[in-house]
């Protein structure tokens, strides 16, 4: 699967790209598009060098990882895509890798899927953690919604940036979906200075909030000292 991966590198944008993801040696970017990756995994599919390729873990290029991703994607079966989750999790290393797994059996199995997410939550792995948050916000904010979902997301407590990061993410996206029961923990400010105040940019940044939530919520922007 390497070969393959090479015979699709591009230069150009792996150095645009590597400079997303720091905290990723640059050794293990080789450059490969991501519409590029997406084709691979379809034209792999089903064949016996996905099956063993899906095996074969930690992998060394970030390029792999994706492509782990995207296999996982294809699963159909809910229990199976699960397992093959849970064994890559721990092995996902970047902000990147993570939010592009999106597997589509997740849409129809949305009570098993809660529980595993709950699992998530409760990982001591920064990357498992933040899929457990992407995945809330992805499934449960239009008709799975449920209030107890954003105090599942604002009792997280943690020095990881990128697991604030999707926290403030959630909550930016849970106030376009779901003004008036997620304002009051702004309002409240039930959650860390940091995050309290990264949700309030990227809500202001959204097209999906009016002006006058926008306005309201700059008024509610906590001073850092």
């Amino acid at each position: 699967m390497k070969s393959v991966l090479f015979e699709n590198q591009d230069l150009e944008y792996k150095a645009f790209h590597q400079k997303l993801i720091p905290n990723i040696s640059p050794d293990r970017v080789i450059g490969v598009r991501t519409p590029t990756l997406r084709k691979i995994a379809k034209e792999f599919c089903g064949t016996k060098d996905r099956e063993q390729f899906l095996q074969k873990l930690p992998h060394e290029y970030y390029e792999e990882n994706n492509l782990h991703a995207f296999f996982i994607e294809q699963i159909k079966d809910f229990e199976l895509c699960i397992t093959e989750i849970n064994r890559f999790l721990p092995h996902i290393d970047n902000w990147a890798t993570c939010d592009g797994m999106r597997p589509k059996c997740f849409a129809k199995n949305k009570d098993k899927l809660l529980l595993e997410i709950e699992k998530w939550l409760g990982s001591k792995d920064t990357y498992t953690v933040r899929y457990g948050i992407e995945m809330l916000m992805v499934h449960f904010l239009d008709e799975n919604f449920d209030e107890k979902y954003l105090d599942m997301v604002t009792t997280i407590r943690s020095d990881e940036y990128y697991i604030n990061m999707m926290i403030a993410w959630y909550f930016a996206t849970a106030l376009a979906k779901r003004w008036d029961e997620t304002f009051p923990y702004i309002k409240n400010k039930q959650m860390p200075v940091w995050i309290h105040n990264k949700t309030i940019q990227k809500s202001i940044e959204s097209y999906r909030i009016t002006d006058e939530e926008k306005a309201i919520l700059r008024r509610l922007k906590i001073k850092e000292f």
